[in-house]
């Protein structure tokens, strides 16, 4: 699929997605929330892939909401009825459509971070960070609340002081702070370069048992009761799956290539 705002390259298996509005510091329109859900739905649909890569082109990753084109008064009549309208809404499904994909995501981030482009950076599975890099969940500075899923992806990652106190008050961090509060995985010189990495590592694992770890590791956040029954029903597909023998064949024989994912 061809998209205006967003350039996706597939790479061995692993797909780097970025966000390509350098000339507005990637600042998110309501165009290119569009095409990120696109995107996610289109890469969910590739068995063959491996891990998605979230970038930003440029200078920055993303400054945050593009607020000229919130101030469109028909966007601002969108974003009216996304509130007013039961279930999740456009800004929501950008940033969530990640947690949800079967396969991990990596944010590779450098520059700024903002708003916005924090709360879809929330929704990858890991964010690898440049050292100079300044992150904020800034809504609060504009007298809002973060609202695109924050309250979902935010959850276990820190404490509800520390959260609230980010939330609340909209402070700019640098990466090795970021890092210590566990908002973001760690921080290196390259981040794009580690993303690869760490892409290329995930790749040397069952698809479907990637997929399964993913899936009982965020259920943690959920009840006890909803955790248990996930391990338990992931097993049983894992031991039902092509890839799990492969897995184990693989100890004596590492050429041995896995299958494309079997479950979504």
């Amino acid at each position: 699929m061809a998209y205006r705002w967003l350039q996706v390259e597939r790479r061995d298996g692993i797909a780097l997605v970025a966000l390509n509005r350098p000339d507005k510091r990637n600042a998110l329109s309501f165009d290119l929330l569009r095409e990120l859900v696109a995107c996610a739905d289109d890469l969910r649909r590739d068995r063959t892939l491996r891990a998605v890569i979230l970038h930003g082109a440029g200078e920055c990753f993303s400054a945050g909401i593009d607020l000229n084109d919130l101030n469109n008064p028909r966007n601002r009549w969108l974003a009216l009825w996304s509130l007013l309208k039961p279930g999740g809404n456009l800004f929501q499904r950008a940033c969530l459509v990640w947690k949800d994909l079967p396969l991990p995501v990596i944010a590779a981030i450098h520059g700024h971070c903002y708003g916005a482009g924090m709360q879809l950076a929330l929704g990858a599975d890991f964010r690898i960070v440049a050292p100079a890099a300044k992150l904020s969940i800034m809504e609060a500075r504009w007298g809002l609340v973060p609202d695109m899923g924050l309250s979902r992806s935010l959850r276990g990652l820190l404490r509800a002081d520390v959260a609230k106190e980010l939330v609340m008050t909209a402070r700019v961090l640098e990466a090795g702070e970021a890092a210590g509060l566990g908002l973001i995985t760690r921080v290196v010189d390259d981040p794009l370069q580690e993303a690869l990495r760490l892409a290329q590592e995930l790749a040397e694992r069952s698809p479907d048992a990637v997929l399964a770890a993913k899936r009982v590791l965020d259920a943690m956040n959920d009840s006890v009761r909803a955790g248990l029954a996930q391990e338990k029903r992931w097993q049983l597909r894992l031991l039902r799956g092509r890839n799990s023998a492969i897995a184990r064949r693989r100890a004596k024989s590492p050429e041995l290539p896995f299958e494309p994912r079997q479950y979504d």
